[in-house]
């Protein structure tokens, strides 16, 4: 007895012989050397962040003082739900693990902000020392030094990401949510330092209310520009993302891309650290010439890619509907954030959360179905294709149960009328279909 569906004919195009081979001809097993145990590849980071976050902390916790400490804290962290919510919107069509995310953040937050404040200080005191003129040394620290060292800490997160998270790192939205989240936990710490300070030297001075230094910090960090860390790093992660997309063999590419994504990220954060030194208004200069209409250009960008992975949905997966593993319907609601979102509401609301959560993870494993096969037809399959797309038709068979009705519900909620043509004869009795016949004048439908 069949328990599914034959196995689709593998896509047409240039693809290596491993990428064509079944999951049998996979090659010999190796065994797996130390750093690849999995105590190793998550306890390591796990204790480096860990050591990094006590240790800023510290730092932190000695510039602020406790009070400032807490107040930073308190205001650092409101933009922070809302940069992670919108990141994540935009991970929608095929959404990363959580893990990721995670120790993007953390890393932004506690081992970048450390390398940061380390190599930022050390280079700055070493200037003022070398050039013997302080006001200087600070000011080509904060417009040179520090873009270099907090881009390059930042995009180390990355290139973790893409060089051991490769399955999760598909492409230029890949790039911009994890560069994104990395940038909004650097930004959290920063802003805690900063606010801290600025409430440290209100409690100096005396200032309170809209005059204090601390509202002025909380006006240009948080309400202002909550989004320029992430906005500089977003640069790095479409260069990461651009290189995802990229054919293996095309070495030049898939380093200069990256590199060139860094430079442009340095240069952007080199410019809005240095907006003070156009005079008085150069800030707002800055702000309204460049931050601006880049922020609208790469938000248009994402929506776009995003656009075209839904398109890329549509596109393959019918192959494995014509193979038996997926309805004729599911294409076109997979393809779709609105019908994905009527399907999950529809399994919640008639079975239970425990389904709506299932038919989440068919609508993810399908999106990633749909990828490796577009991969694949374009010649960019991996040596693990094979076993890949099995895995992932082993997941949506399991759930085809559970997800298959909420799907089909929601294709038939969200299709595009089909427009019918008129018959080119008259027939008289229906409404709108050729001349119809002259009632009488007495005539009265409605009278029995």
């Amino acid at each position: 007895m069949a328990t599914s569906p034959p196995h689709p004919s593998y896509p047409s195009g240039p693809t290596d012989g491993a990428a064509l081979a079944g999951p049998g001809t996979a090659g010999p097993l190796r065994h797996a050397h130390w750093w690849q145990r999995a105590w190793v590849r998550y306890g390591a980071p796990s204790t480096l962040l860990a050591i990094s976050g006590l240790v800023i902390l510290a730092l932190v916790r000695e510039e602020t003082g406790t009070e400032g400490f807490l107040v930073g804290l308190g205001l650092a962290v409101l933009p922070v739900p809302l940069l992670i919510a919108a990141f994540r919107w935009l991970d929608r069509v095929e959404p990363g693990p959580w893990r990721n995310l995670l120790f993007c953040f953390a890393w932004g937050a506690c081992a970048a902000a450390l390398i940061a404040i380390v190599a930022n200080s050390f280079a700055t005191r070493w200037i003022a020392t070398a050039t013997a003129d302080p006001s200087s040394a600070d000011t080509l620290g904060a417009t040179v030094i520090a873009p270099v060292v907090e881009e390059s800490a930042k995009a180390a997160a990355v290139l973790l990401v893409f060089l051991f998270r490769r399955r999760d790192f598909t492409g230029i939205v890949d790039g911009v949510v994890i560069a994104g989240v990395t940038a909004t936990g650097f930004a959290f710490t920063e802003n805690i330092l900063y606010l801290g300070t600025a409430f440290g030297t209100d409690q100096l001075t005396g200032g309170t209310g809209i005059a204090s230094v601390t509202a002025a910090t909380f006006f240009v960090r948080i309400i202002m520009s909550p989004f320029a860390h992430p906005l500089f790093t977003v640069l790095t992660g479409i260069g990461f993302g651009i290189t995802a997309l990229s054919a293996d063999r095309r070495r030049l590419r898939r380093v200069g891309f990256p590199l060139g994504g860094l430079l442009l990220a340095m240069g952007m954060h080199a410019m809005w650290n240095g907006s003070s030194a156009f005079g008085e208004y150069g800030f707002f200069a800055v702000y309204a010439a460049f931050m601006v209409p880049i922020f609208g250009l790469l938000t248009w960008l994402v929506i776009w890619t995003r656009q075209r992975e839904l398109k890329t949905v549509r596109a393959e997966l019918p192959a494995y509907g014509v193979a038996g593993w997926l309805t004729p319907a599911e294409p076109y609601a997979l393809g779709s954030m609105r019908a994905r979102r009527i399907a999950r509401q529809y399994a919640r609301r008639h079975v239970g959360r425990a389904a709506a959560r299932e038919v989440a993870r068919y609508e993810a494993y399908a999106t990633s179905l749909a990828f490796q096969r577009h991969r694949a037809r374009r010649g960019r399959a991996g040596p693990d294709f094979a076993v890949r797309e099995r895995e992932l038709l082993g997941e949506l068979w399991r759930r085809r149960e559970v997800a298959r009705p909420a799907l089909d519900h929601a294709a038939r909620i969200t299709a595009p009328p089909v427009p019918v043509m008129a018959p080119p004869w008259p027939v008289y009795g229906v409404y709108g279909y050729g001349p119809q016949p002259t009632p009488h004048p007495a005539y009265n439908p409605y009278r029995s």
